[in-house]
């Protein structure tokens, strides 16, 4: 249902920039617009996930640099099923995570240093396997392009409040262009958001799934979520339109899944979380209270942000 709905979701986002192009310049306006929407989609396949990263400091850290971080994300990427994918670390208090990357072969975990201090190494793992499981989805090229289409039809509208206004017979003319110019950037947004929230439910379930316990996920979520309206993060301030690639949104404060929202608010995400807890495939609870590892181990009492 989640991959049904991200298609319908899409295929109207595209739809909505051929129509803003057919407005503007009839049918070759429909295909100039196709055309602008290919060229932006292309340079942002290659080049978002670099940019991206040096947008927020992020430095590279490999077995010798960050030991443990690298070998718990090797564990997972094992588990998934996937190729390691390159680590990187972000000198920012707050706690908070993202992937990036057009593929599964040339993928990148980011994590911030308020992520590693702040949780056990079970919620960590849960925190990885849920941007491994936007790896696996392929959500991080996913987002990209709907985020290039959206920005497009943007610039489209602004474009047909220039030249729209003088077009007699096939324009929409001034007031139809003003309309366009408000409606069509708010549309495309609402779309956009509504993807981003359903991949963030797509991707909870498959990293509950990856590392073995929903819970470890659900405890991060709460975590995180609480320090991200504490601490602030400057870089997502200076650049909100990635706010939707991080696991809690770093801008937005609490509230339910509203239009104008970039992810499930987390009471949601942590309910459909504890309802993956007993099903098959997941590992059980400690009797003492601790979680059972899914690496076939118990983690002992919490001593800092490596358990």
């Amino acid at each position: 249902m989640n991959y049904f709905r991200t298609a319908i979701l899409l295929a109207g986002l595209t739809g909505l920039f051929m129509g803003v192009g057919y407005l503007i310049g009839g049918a070759s306006g429909a295909m100039i617009a196709l055309a602008v929407a290919a060229a932006t989609n292309i340079f942002a396949y290659w080049n978002s996930d670099r940019m991206v990263l040096s947008m927020y400091g992020a430095h590279e850290v490999d077995a010798g640099t960050a030991p443990d971080l690298h070998r718990l994300v090797a564990e997972l990427a094992a588990r998934a099923g996937l190729p390691m994918p390159r680590v990187f670390l972000m000198d920012n208090p707050q706690p908070n995570a993202f992937a990036t990357g057009r593929n599964p072969e040339n993928a990148a975990v980011a994590v911030t240093t308020g992520l590693v201090q702040s949780l056990r190494r079970e919620e960590l793992a849960g925190v990885i396997a849920h941007e491994l499981a936007h790896i696996k989805h392929h959500d991080t090229l996913l987002m990209t392009i709907t985020a290039t289409i959206a920005g497009a039809i943007s610039m489209l509208a602004q474009f047909g409040m220039f030249f729209g206004g003088n077009r007699d017979n096939n324009g929409p003319g001034i007031l139809g262009s003003l309309a366009m110019m408000i409606l069509a950037p708010l549309a495309a947004m609402l779309v956009q958001m509504a993807i981003s929230r359903t991949r963030e439910y797509a991707a909870d379930e498959m990293g509950a799934r990856i590392c073995g316990q929903p819970m470890w996920l659900a405890s991060a979520l709460a975590k995180i979520d609480s320090a991200a309206h504490q601490v602030p993060n400057m870089e997502a301030e200076r650049a909100p339109a990635t706010a939707h690639m991080f696991i809690i949104n770093p801008l937005s404060g609490r509230g339910m899944d509203n239009l104008f929202a970039t992810h499930p608010s987390t009471e949601n995400r942590i309910a459909a979380l504890q309802k993956l807890t007993g099903q098959s495939g997941f590992a059980p609870t400690a009797s003492d209270g601790r979680s059972s590892s899914a690496w076939g181990e118990q983690s002992p009492p919490r001593r800092g942000p490596w358990g």
